[in-house]
């Protein structure tokens, strides 16, 4: 019999199960709970904490390598046998510091030690944009190595998961720990070797479906009890496929996870489960959707149907109904119920009236492929449920793919609250503190800058008009610049000041394009349709001269360094096209420019016919409209902008909604299928 991690075996046993959201009175105490614990001093115990790191610097600094390795041998052994204190710790993140500064040439700072140890301790470390976020999370993940558990460092890509991996590796490998990387096109041994190493940077993707693989794996074995378990690591028994289950697994336990960009998968993800899904051929229902989408058209908006775009919705009239049934008389079995026919005619109008190209999707090699509405990003593995990505292809006229059986599924929510240590970093967690308490019991700790920041938050702009509103911004763009007319392409000389231009969907960002393009300003174009060379470009996005039109996803991950010369020049302007539905977007794409200390401003330029906020105060801008329906200026003032920012806070209080409504439906389906005996 082979030899298994104790940690394998404490997979095995763990149920897959956590507690519920509180409700009612407990709810409310919760919140108190974690209301007086905002208030506790963590930062300046941490701050301080970090100034007695610093004094040890002397002490590392004048070791030899051999000496060093030495002392992290001893440390390993301390933390493995879990013997370790608070001076052990201090310790621990001054000798990681040494050997960071040896090693990759950067020696973490003393905001960065703070950051190591609010990980370190289980908060959210909310640390602004070029602050180092990736070194602070190398202390607290030696130690978690040392422990001999392992440690998962979530990231939002592959690319930022194996870069990070590869960057930071030489300082793990120096403290005696392995590294390794997950990456999409891994096979089963690939990933069981990763997983195994000390430290294992991976995306939130890829480690919860390895998780539910391992699920579907084990079957109903799971929750037995470690001598019963035994049984399935020997060859003669529970064989499958020709191999033992043990052998069939990748993971070795959910023990520590550093969550990069945490607001981004904790919060603006979590909305989505993960779902594994399977063939489940129909032709009668593939051509049902085709049908549908034909059907679609004879439907009238407001008679027949209605819309609510605040919360996504179709809802067909008596009206619609009767013509529903007349339409469809002549059609096939599966029409010939109604409670059937309605529900997959109001699949194609919600295809049809809420999702647009190019916005939501985009058509790659004659596919529709899901832009993720937080990030910009292509969802390549991604694909709508119950029927809705279906509808959307037979609207576009594509092969419309069979729907499928899921075979399991869980909420990205649900999955790191199984985690038995769980901490995150981010550049903007301040507003989403009560949802980080309620669902993760993770306080938030806001961790000062190393340098003060000096970006100008400029007030919005806004227009009645989509059509102002883009005359508008090619207008600052050229103004902010100061560039002149026909600078096509720049010149070596270019002393203009760089801009980057924040658009919601591809459509926006490509119409924009052909703004500037006929502006004769040369320009460079980041979405989801030219996402490969996302790095390249937001690196390069603070050049002399340079204008970056891009989607929510500039520059998570990647630095915007500012090129020679442009500090002087005031440094990166960032424009928003339109506000997001949380103020944590806006402050996402504001916090590229002024990073580190350097100069930059930010400003958003918006207007009424903005789809944001007229789906969430459709009233009031409504009144605005009929108010300023003969003007094309500014309209700004404290009321006008004060519209979007209530549009704002309606947008969150309904996604918060929706987010507890998936985990509370996870729940409920583990209660109901373990009822029946499966999981």
């Amino acid at each position: 019999m082979e030899i298994i991690p104790s940690a394998t075996w404490q997979m095995l046993e763990q149920r897959m199960s956590d507690k519920p959201l509180p409700r009612g009175l407990d709810a409310a105490w919760d919140a108190a709970v974690g209301l007086i614990g905002q208030l506790l001093p963590r930062r300046e115990t941490f701050l301080r904490r970090a100034e007695r790191v610093l004094s040890l610097e002397k002490h590392f600094s004048e070791m030899t390598d051999a000496k060093l390795h030495k002392v992290a041998d001893e440390l390993r052994e301390i933390f493995r046998r879990h013997r370790d204190n608070h001076s052990d710790l201090e310790q621990a993140f001054a000798l990681v510091r040494e050997i960071a500064g040896r090693q990759i040439g950067e020696r973490p700072f003393p905001v960065q030690i703070a950051g190591a140890f609010a990980l370190e301790s289980g908060c959210i470390a909310e640390m602004a944009t070029g602050e180092g976020k990736t070194l602070t999370a190398t202390m607290p993940a030696t130690v978690a190595g040392w422990r001999g558990q392992g440690c998962h460092i979530i990231t939002v890509n592959d690319y930022l998961a194996k870069r990070d991996a590869e960057w930071m590796g030489r300082i793990y490998r120096f403290c005696g720990l392995s590294v390794a990387h997950i990456e999409q096109a891994m096979s089963a041994a690939e990933r069981r070797a990763a997983y195994l190493a000390d430290i294992t940077y991976c995306t939130n993707k890829e480690v919860t479906a390895d998780f539910l693989r391992d699920r579907l794996v084990l079957g109903r074995l799971r929750g037995l009890s470690s001598a019963l378990l035994a049984k399935i690591s020997e060859p003669h028994e529970r064989v499958r496929q020709g191999r033992p289950v043990i052998d069939r697994l990748v993971q070795r336990g959910l023990n520590f996870a550093i969550v990069d960009e945490a607001d981004s998968i904790l919060v603006d993800e979590a909305i989505t489960p993960l779902i594994i899904s399977g063939p489940a051929p129909n032709p009668e229902q593939v051509e049902a959707f085709r049908q549908a989408a034909d059907v679609a058209t004879y439907l009238n908006p407001e008679t027949d149907y209605r819309v609510n775009p605040r919360y996504r919705e179709v809802e067909l009239t008596n009206t619609g109904r009767a013509r529903l049934a007349e339409v469809t008389s002549t059609l096939g079995n599966i029409w010939q119920g109604a409670r059937r026919r309605e529900e997959i005619t109001t699949k194609a109008l919600i295809a049809k009236e809420l999702y647009s190209l190019d916005k939501q999707y985009v058509i790659d090699d004659g596919k529709v492929v899901i832009v993720d509405d937080f990030t910009g990003r292509l969802m390549w593995d991604r694909s709508w449920r119950d029927g809705l990505h279906q509808a959307v292809e037979a609207k576009e006229k594509l092969e419309v793919t069979p729907p499928k059986d899921t075979y399991a599924r869980i909420s990205f929510q649900r999955f790191f609250r199984l985690y038995r240590k769980l901490s995150g970093m981010t550049g903007t967690a301040k507003e989403a503190t009560a949802e980080f308490w309620q669902i993760y019991h993770l306080p938030v700790v806001v961790i000062p800058t190393n340098r003060p920041c000096i970006r100008k938050n400029l007030p919005d702009i806004v227009l009645p008009t989509e059509s102002a509103k883009w005359k508008r911004i090619v207008s600052e763009i050229r103004r902010a610049g100061q560039r002149p007319v026909g600078s096509y392409p720049p010149s070596a000389g270019e002393t203009a000041r760089p801009i980057l231009v924040g658009t919601r969907s591809v459509r926006a960002s490509e119409y924009l394009s052909q703004l500037l393009k006929a502006e004769n300003l040369y320009h460079q174009v980041l979405n989801a349709v030219h996402h490969r060379e996302e790095a390249q470009i937001v690196a390069g996005a603070g050049q002399p001269g340079r204008i970056t039109v891009a989607t929510n996803m500039a520059g998570r991950g990647t630095d915007i360094k500012l090129g020679r010369g442009v500090a002087q020049l005031g440094g990166l302007h960032v424009i928003a096209s339109e506000r997001n539905e949380s103020a944590r977007i806006d402050r996402q794409l504001f916090g590229r420019c002024a990073r580190q200390g350097d100069p930059g401003s930010a400003q958003a330029i918006v207007c009424l016919e903005d789809e944001f906020v007229s789906r969430y105060t459709r009233n009031l801008v409504a009144y605005l409209k009929k108010r300023y329906t003969h003007t094309t200026d500014d309209i700004s003032s404290p009321f006008t902008r004060g519209v979007f920012r209530l549009a704002q806070l309606r947008a969150e209080k309904l996604a918060l909604r929706q987010r507890k409504s998936v985990m509370r439906t996870d729940h409920w389906l583990e209660e109901q299928l373990s009822f029946t005996g499966r999981e």
